[in-house]
């Protein structure tokens, strides 16, 4: 596979926000499968902050209800513009950023 020019889509938000009663998380990478999406990851923090400056933790002795999540996808770079509108509907809060990445290559191919 000669190396391919895509994009990297990352959401940062928390494992207690919901979108229609599901959540967050779980609700994009159910929307990035159904826009076909090359392929969705998510990450869940052990500790972190956002915009409310208060720090969430999996310490045992401050166990927060609100643990960091990142979700990651990767793809041509029109795909992933097509799904920015749904995503700016679904996030109430969090950040979305993308950037430029080159696949090297990606096995099973899907890109």
């Amino acid at each position: 596979m000669e190396p391919v020019d895509a994009t990297k889509l990352t959401v940062y938000t928390g494992d207690s926000f919901r979108y229609r009663r599901k959540a967050l998380f779980r609700a994009i990478v159910e929307m990035l499968h159904d826009e076909g999406i090359a392929g969705a990851t998510v990450l869940h923090g052990i500790e972190g902050y956002g915009a409310d400056k208060r720090i969430h933790t999996a310490r045992i002795l401050d166990l927060s209800a609100d643990l960091p999540v990142v979700i990651v996808a990767i793809d041509r770079t029109e795909k992933i513009e097509n799904v920015l509108p749904k995503l700016d509907e679904m996030v109430d809060k969090g950040v979305v950023t993308t950037e430029p990445v080159r696949v090297i290559f990606s096995r099973p191919a899907a890109l």
